[in-house]
């Protein structure tokens, strides 16, 4: 006996679907848009960085655009030099990391009374802090300066961290009760049954599990903290007690600087944010994925 082997037939538009996921246009046209929106937002610094190693010689002849032909420090030198810029970073790194662990502990006070404590009137102090997150800083001025001056806080550090931390906090806590309200009840029960308190299940079950939301906010705090500009400019008007952007602010619009000074000073201001950011970005990645997946 012969054995007839019969041909097989495809159906038609069942075509493989990686093939098919690979001829999609769509992505491609998606991967150029994400390129091209790297470019514009990568573009500007590498500008700056590069004018920021630029002799002024070198930049006067060849333009902003151009490679530098050899590194020259003397511009970032310069700057640090003249505005003490080690004393600057040192107010803004101390500031935005005391404001961050500040505001991150203050909106899990908040949250877990409001989420959690299910507290009377909880909706009221929900608009509450949802008003204070739309107020704008030109508001805030002249009562915090005021209550500043007659508590003797005014000038200093220690003024800025309660001001930023209540600021900070506001939005924190906003946050923190949308998650806390949606906790699982049955982990309370739980520590309940062990004998738990209240305080004991806020550390020891609350905290760990909404760890990765926390994260994200101390890093968003920090950063926040770091960029502001126009509330310390008002409150530090001494020299040694002054940020880093008003450092900036401040000397551009005080003295003649070259343009390749102006560069190296926004390179070296903005350069400790970006490696805040970098090094906290798997934080906030897996902060982001976790409150997608509940």
């Amino acid at each position: 006996m012969t054995a007839v082997v019969q041909p097989v037939t495809k159906t038609p538009g069942t075509a493989a679907p990686d093939a098919a996921k690979h001829r999609n246009p769509v992505r491609w046209l998606v991967l150029a848009a994400l390129l091209v929106l790297l470019l514009l937002l990568v573009g500007p610094l590498l500008v700056i960085a590069v004018n920021a190693v630029k002799s002024p010689a070198d930049y006067a002849a060849n333009g902003p655009l151009s490679f530098p032909g050899s590194l020259y420090w003397d511009g970032i030198v310069d700057f640090w030099n003249r505005v003490n810029f080690g004393r600057k970073l040192w107010n803004s790194f101390i500031i935005s990391l005391v404001v961050a662990v500040l505001g991150v502990v203050l909106s899990i006070l908040n949250a877990y009374a409001l989420g959690i404590g299910r507290v009377k009137g909880r909706v009221w102090f929900l608009v509450f802090f949802l008003v204070a997150n739309l107020l704008p800083q030109e508001v805030l001025v002249y009562p915090l300066y005021y209550i500043s001056k007659e508590a003797g806080l005014y000038d200093s550090l220690f003024a800025i961290i309660i001001i930023f931390t209540v600021i900070q906090s506001a939005f924190g806590t906003y946050l923190l009760t949308s998650v806390y309200t949606e906790f699982p009840r049955e982990l309370l029960d739980a520590a309940s049954v062990d004998g738990a308190g209240k305080w004991r299940t806020l550390w020891r079950v609350v905290v760990p599990v909404s760890g990765p939301t926390l994260a994200v906010l101390f890093t968003f705090f920090f950063i926040w903290t770091w960029n502001e500009f126009f509330l310390p400019l008002v409150f530090l008007i001494s020299n040694d007690n002054q940020t880093v952007p008003v450092a900036l602010g401040v000397l551009q619009g005080d003295r003649m600087m070259d343009a390749t000074t102006t560069s190296a000073s926004a390179l070296i201001g903005i350069l400790p944010a970006i490696l805040f950011f970098l090094i906290f970005q798997r934080t906030l990645t897996r902060g982001i994925a976790a409150g997608a997946i509940k």
